[in-house]
């Protein structure tokens, strides 16, 4: 976009007196015609064959030299247009029209930013706009107390009506600039969060990177000094441990891999010196009494060996983390939607090659509300989750009116000793499958 010129710039200051000083002539013709027509309607216009008539015409363009010159002293220009008004008091009951520069002048005067103390000017604007028709009203042969109370309602109004109007624009605007203002510091504060979440996520990553390179390497570690005691004594012992030692590598890569995307709420931070833990699906029940404690009425029901699978790695470290966060935010929803209502998280590991978890809760007590919370993703993260480790989600509401949430995590089926001598990339693809 092109920047504006300074004939651009200049337009609005040079306009506006341009069109008062029209406006103030137009009625300064508009008042000899009326006059000649009626002079009881008009008194003391003088006509277009007056020179009276040219002197006020360039008075008035006098009080538009000077709104547009002092523009930017917006005072100084209103003591100079209310000057023009005692000078003009041979136009008799036409005066009015040296008002419009007044008023606008005036307008202009308490507009302008930054505020500053109008009293004086504003007083000094009046007297000179009264002294002006008390002036006029003399010529004419008006009364003493008429014309200084005549000169006083227009000297009022000449300052007045601008004044209440320039203040109701004034305070809009500032109200606007504040709204403004707000907006900016909001959108600073949103992006401190931001940076303050993302900093949470990598330390929260840096965790979880530890214990997945923990939880294999230490693994592979001890496999491999088997190995070197077995490889002489028992080759076939030595084969299993050399595909359970790729198994794991294979098993480590991915969850790598996956790492990243995977990680996406942030957790509370580790206290200084304090240990890093993986979640699995033995801390579940932790978790449940966790909920308890804070006094949602939850039972945790376990079917099968699931700590069994959990310790021995048929359910990678991704995946248990997975199920652990569905449960966790499961439990979350339903102590925000549901409060009160019971609820119930099961792990059934009865049926081989997987492990299911459910969470479920009934319909929201009679008489509570649900605890205002700000909308979040919570059931995004939680199919994000279930896609990336290759379980199965699915949730949605009961028959009774409560909600349900149900995993279906695949669990692998590690080789027994007498299956190692199969086709080894077969062992690569059923590890390939612990964590989809």
């Amino acid at each position: 976009m092109t920047e504006p010129s300074a004939q651009q710039h200049r337009r609005p200051t040079d306009v506006v007196p341009a069109v008062c000083w029209v406006v103030s002539v137009a009625l300064l013709a508009g008042s000899v015609v009326v006059s000649s027509a009626d002079p009881a309607a008009a008194a003391g216009v003088p006509g277009f064959d007056d020179p009276a008539w040219g002197w006020s015409a360039g008075v008035l363009g006098l009080q538009a030299l000077a709104l547009a010159r002092w523009g930017g002293h917006p005072r100084a220009a209103l003591l100079a247009v209310a000057a023009a008004v005692p000078a003009l008091v041979t136009l008799g009951d036409a005066l009015g029209v040296a008002l419009v520069a007044v008023m606008v002048a005036a307008y202009r005067a308490v507009l302008a930013r930054p505020p500053r103390p109008l009293g004086p000017t504003l007083l000094g604007a009046g007297a000179l706009v009264v002294i002006g028709f008390a002036g006029a009203g003399l010529v004419n042969g008006g009364s003493g107390l008429r014309v200084v109370v005549g000169g006083l309602m227009q000297g009022a109004a000449a300052v007045g009506l601008p004044f209440v109007a320039a203040s109701v624009v004034g305070s809009r605007r500032d109200a606007l600039d504040a709204l403004a203002r707000t907006a900016a510091a909001q959108g600073r504060e949103r992006d401190a969060l931001v940076q303050v979440a993302v900093e949470r996520e990598r330390t929260a990553m840096a965790r979880e990177l530890h214990d997945i390179a923990a939880h294999h390497l230490s693994g592979i570690a001890v496999m491999t000094g088997a190995i070197g005691r077995q490889i002489d004594v028992d080759p076939e012992g030595a084969k299993v441990a050399v595909a359970q030692v790729r198994e794991q590598s294979t098993a480590m890569l991915r969850d790598l891999r996956h790492l990243v995307v995977l990680l996406r709420d942030v957790d509370a931070p580790v206290e200084p010196g304090g240990p890093v833990r993986m979640e699995t699906l033995a801390g579940i029940g932790d978790l449940v009494a966790g909920a308890q404690g804070a006094g949602l009425p939850v039972t945790l029901t376990t079917t099968g060996p699931v700590r069994e699978l959990a310790a021995s790695g048929a359910v990678g470290p991704l995946a248990q983390l997975a199920a652990y966060r569905v449960v966790q935010e499961a439990l979350a929803n339903a102590a925000r939607h549901a409060p009160g209502a019971p609820c119930e998280v099961r792990l059934d590991a009865s049926d081989e090659g997987r492990v299911e978890v459910v969470v479920r809760n009934g319909p929201r007590s009679e008489g509570a509300a649900p605890a205002r919370h700000d909308p979040g993703y919570g059931l995004v993260g939680m199919q994000e989750r279930a896609e990336l480790t290759g379980a199965t989600l699915r949730f949605g509401p009961t028959l009774e009116g409560g909600w349900q949430v149900r995993l279906t995590v695949p669990a692998a089926v590690h080789p027994r000793p007498g299956d190692a001598t199969g086709d080894p990339t077969g062992d690569a693809t059923t590890s390939e499958g612990q964590d989809r």
